[in-house]
């Protein structure tokens, strides 16, 4: 079949309106951002009560962080159905977690999560940190990690978000 200059040129142009809308629709991102509209969920003790969950954490300080911080620092992470773990404070100043070039883990309890697709950190005081990364174990669920390798700003949460709405209701 002998395609006409005019018929290849729409197609070219299809091809790569095509393109640009699905990149331009995308709202994952690779690198670390700050969410300033981020909320925790209050919602969740019901859900929490119902079907609870253990997981581990396993946090990685950069060896280009500062030695230590006394910095408070919190992490929430979820799904795209709005089952969230979140942690006020994972930090203890009088420990010695988040020196530099350290691993520390935690285990945490929240509701039971379907695919985690975001996390985010906050990081509040004055000495600074560097997460280089964060990989959380959940039940039944395969080992996700989020590189950092950036230092939290003061204040507002900064992560990540993968997750991609969802339509339709689940049942729990």
């Amino acid at each position: 079949m002998k395609m006409g200059g005019r018929n290849s040129l729409l197609l070219v142009l299809l091809f790569a309106g095509f393109f640009n809308f699905s990149q331009a629709t995308s709202v994952t991102s690779t690198e670390p951002h700050v969410l300033r509209s981020f909320r925790i969920k209050s919602d969740q003790t019901a859900v929490t009560a119902a079907r609870s969950c253990s997981y581990t954490l396993t946090i990685k300080t950069s060896c280009s962080s500062t030695k230590y911080t006394r910095d408070r620092v919190s992490i929430a992470f979820g799904d795209a159905y709005g089952f969230e773990v979140y942690a006020p404070r994972l930090d203890n100043p009088s420990s010695r977690i988040f020196e530099t070039c350290s691993t520390d883990t935690f285990q945490l309890r929240g509701p039971c999560t379907y695919e985690i697709c975001y996390l985010n950190l906050l990081r509040v005081g004055s000495d600074g940190w560097k997460p280089e990364s964060v990989k959380v174990y959940g039940p039944n669920r395969p080992l996700i990690t989020f590189k950092f390798n950036k230092f939290l700003p003061n204040g507002v949460w900064f992560g990540f978000n993968h997750c991609r709405k969802v339509s339709g209701s689940v049942i729990v």
